[in-house]
């Protein structure tokens, strides 16, 4: 009895849970107005802002009533993807002047007028009343979470405009970028808080990003704020300890990342990856291009050519271009035109176009034949299939193109048509080339078919 009392009680906490939950949702527009109204009140720097600063604020204000609504009809905690517009409202709060106390200030008095609401509309049943104390925890870790991702985001943009203010953060840049040598005062003390110590052959690369499909004209100050939100989150990419030297140039970003001792270069692209895929998340779609690595900053301007150009690999959508993820092959390959296409076999372009639509099999099996150094048995265990299916897979592709990769000829000729096919754009999803497919040349082809023998 008492059993079944209690699962009767659970099911009256949870109907009365979701009623409360809806209830809010379908109430956020009020809700938000009693927000700014409640921070107008009690905060004099939001009540010392004008209309449109306190619309930014109210569209904010929906948006986290939503977010965290979300959260908790799907009783689940909240995750940096859920509130990824953060970051450029706490940029915009620090450029209008507001204070971090008084910016995460905000957020308690937000917290507090969703929290009254929500316990007026508990009413005073006993499952009311516990459906509001189930849901207090998960609301207060939003608030928790979100707030932390908040102050972050401020101080990061704090730091960045501080040190972007200083103009010899923009002229040290362009001295570096036309060969020179900052020798003395502030721009050498710039140089060496930045890592680039101008008497050191310190291995540092050359980043440039652009916007993708950048704002219209008609908004210029849109693409200005996602050019100085992406530049803030490059700045903190260092992994030495230092801070990456990043600057709005005109309609680029340009910075010049440090690579510590042990470091590879292969580490910064990877970091550089998650920032453009978490400033994708947030609305701000870069195309970034990374030059090779450079021997101290004599060697920038080269750098810089080097990431300006790779800029052109990258796909519409934008991504990552990154030249220590390529070999010399590669990029070869990359830069080849339409008369290098023209000269493949046409039996080769037919096989491999054909292999392609039916999953690479025929085409990871030569890379991985050409990786395992010729070696049947060694191939066939990278690819994961039994030797007899790679003795198989070879000759139909020999049937095909008339070429036998136990051929050194061949075998070049053929690798050579799979990278001019990796370099043409395809779908969005298979243009990913330059972030993760550039290392298929390297051996890493897993392709198995299930409709071959074994």
């Amino acid at each position: 009895m008492s059993g079944g009392s209690s699962t009767e009680t659970l099911k009256a906490v949870r109907v009365q849970r979701a009623r409360i939950l809806s209830e809010l949702l379908g109430d956020v527009q009020a809700l938000a107005d009693a927000a700014v109204a409640a921070l107008r009140e009690e905060i004099p720097a939001y009540a010392a802002q004008g209309p449109d600063f306190l619309a930014d604020v109210r569209d904010q204000v929906v948006r986290h009533y939503r977010a965290k609504l979300a959260v908790l009809l799907e009783e689940r905690e909240v995750t940096s993807q859920d509130i990824a517009f953060i970051r450029r409202a706490a940029m915009r709060r620090a450029r209008a002047g507001v204070a971090l106390a008084d910016y995460i200030n905000a957020y308690r008095v937000g917290q507090r007028v969703f929290w009254e609401s929500l316990v007026a509309r508990a009413g005073h049943t006993p499952a009311g009343r516990e459906a509001a104390l189930s849901l207090a925890v998960r609301q207060m870790r939003y608030c928790d979470f979100a707030s932390t991702q908040a102050a972050n985001a401020y101080m990061e943009f704090q730091q960045y405009a501080a040190a972007e203010t200083v103009r010899e953060s923009r002229d040290l840049l362009e001295t570096l970028l036309s060969g020179g040598t900052p020798t003395r005062g502030r721009e050498l003390a710039a140089a060496q808080a930045h890592g680039l110590a101008p008497d050191a052959r310190t291995p540092l690369l050359v980043v440039i990003a652009v916007l993708v499909d950048p704002p219209s004209t008609a908004e210029p100050d849109r693409g200005a704020e996602a050019r100085h939100a992406a530049c803030a989150a490059i700045a903190r990419t260092g992994g030495n300890g230092t801070r990456t030297l990043s600057v709005v140039r005109r309609s680029e970003i340009v910075a010049i990342p440090v690579l510590g001792p042990g470091a590879e270069p292969e580490e910064l692209c990877d970091r550089l990856q998650r920032v453009l895929e978490s400033l994708a998340a947030e609305g701000i779609r870069l195309a970034m291009g990374i030059s090779t690595v450079a021997a101290g900053t004599a060697q920038l301007p080269q750098a810089y050519q080097e990431a300006r150009t790779v800029l052109d690999f990258v796909p519409e959508e934008g991504g990552v271009a990154a030249l220590p993820r390529l070999t010399p092959f590669q990029y070869l390959a990359l830069k080849a035109d339409d008369t290098a296409r023209h000269l493949v076999d046409p039996r080769i372009t037919a096989l491999l176009s054909e292999d392609r639509a039916r999953g690479g099999v025929l085409t990871a099996t030569i890379r991985a034949f050409a990786a395992a150094d010729l070696n049947l048995r060694a191939a066939a265990e990278r690819l994961q299939i039994h030797p007899n299916t790679a003795q198989y897979r070879l000759r139909r592709i020999q049937e095909r193109t008339g070429r036998s990769l136990r051929s050194i000829n061949d075998l070049v000729e053929l690798l050579v048509a799979i990278a001019l096919q990796d370099a043409l754009p395809t779908t969005n999803a298979g243009r990913e080339r330059l972030g993760t497919a550039t290392n298929e040349g390297r051996g890493r082809a897993d392709v198995r078919s299930s409709h071959e023998p074994r």
